[in-house]
Parts: C-alpha cells; structure tokens; sequence
C-alpha cells in the first residue's frame, strides 16, 4: 500500500509538472516578481514577462533583454502603422497631419533602433549604453507629440497618444531593470 501511495503520488506530481511549466520555474517567478518591484509599473513588468515563456529561465540581464525587445516590438510596431497608407488616409487627407504622421513614423523608426542597440549593449553588458538607448527611445516616442504641437490646429490623435503613453512605460520599466543590473 506504501508503494502505491508513493506512486500515485509521483504520478500525479508528474502530470502536475507536465501541464503547469512553471512548477518547476518557481524560483525564476520570484526573480521576476522580485525585479519588477523596482520598476514605476509592477502589473505591467510582471504580465510582460509572463507572456515571455523564456522569462522563467532567465536573468536579471536576460530579464531587461526581454522589456527591450518588447519595447522594440511596439516601436516597430507603431512605425508601421504610422507608415501604412491605410492609416495615414483613414486619418485625414490635409497635408499638415501627414507631415505630422511622417514625422511620427520617423520617430518610431529612430526608437525601434534605439532599442535594438539596447539590446546589443545588454548582450555586451554595456548597461550605461543600453540605459541610454532606451531613455532614447521613450523620448522619441515623446518628440512624435511635440511635432504635433508644432502645427497648432492639429489634434494629436488618441490611438497615438495610447501608443505613446505604452511605449513610454514599457521603456521605464526596462530602464528600471537595467538599474538593477548596476554599472
């Protein structure tokens, strides 16, 4: 009867392992839990990483890489949607808010490289540099707005603003990632 119990047991912690990765990755969800109390925004930290399976078996560095990359995916992101004649005509047909929307796609374009050099820093643990790539980044997002203060009879459109206001945080958050890694 021992024998049996102790097999049950085992089977039933195996199936439990094989449907619930992350029984084994515990460890690796306290780092996670444990980095993301550093940054401005926890919720939004700790659901980025979890979406990331290689999260759980990462590092701090590995960790900052992860918010880097989706940093860059939402740069790159919104460049194309800013670029994308669909948008542009669904936006309007004056000349002024092209001019505007191609400027915030150049922006966009500017911080998906910034990022990307980010990550390249991290990867060489150059973390000052990635610092700056990604405060970089934020702050293009940032000048996309200023370019439609530019032309005053212009509204910045919401769907923008939102992108912006993401991009924005998910760059504060890697950034407070990166300060854990001290340079």
């Amino acid at each position: 009867m021992a024998f049996y119990s102790c097999f049950l047991t085992l089977l039933i912690l195996s199936i439990s392992c094989t449907q619930n990765p992350r029984f084994f990755a515990n460890g690796d969800m306290i780092l996670i839990q444990k980095t993301c109390k550093t940054t401005k925004f926890y919720d939004l930290c700790v659901s980025s990483l979890e979406s990331d399976s290689t999260s759980l078996g990462a590092d701090t560095k590995g960790l900052a890489i992860i918010m880097a990359r989706f940093a860059m995916f939402n740069a790159t992101n919104t460049n194309s949607l800013l670029s994308s004649n669909v948008f542009v005509k669904k936006m309007t047909n004056d000349s002024l808010m092209k001019k505007a929307l191609k400027q915030c796609a150049d922006r966009y374009l500017a911080a998906g490289n910034s990022l990307q050099d980010s990550v390249k820093e991290l990867d060489s643990e150059m973390y000052d540099y990635a610092y700056m790539h990604v405060m970089a980044a934020a702050d293009y997002a940032n000048s996309c707005h200023n370019a439609f203060k530019r032309y005053p009879n212009l509204v910045y459109p919401p769907e923008i603003a939102a992108r912006e206001e993401g991009l924005k945080h998910i760059c504060d958050v890697a950034m407070g990632i990166i300060d854990n890694l001290g340079y």
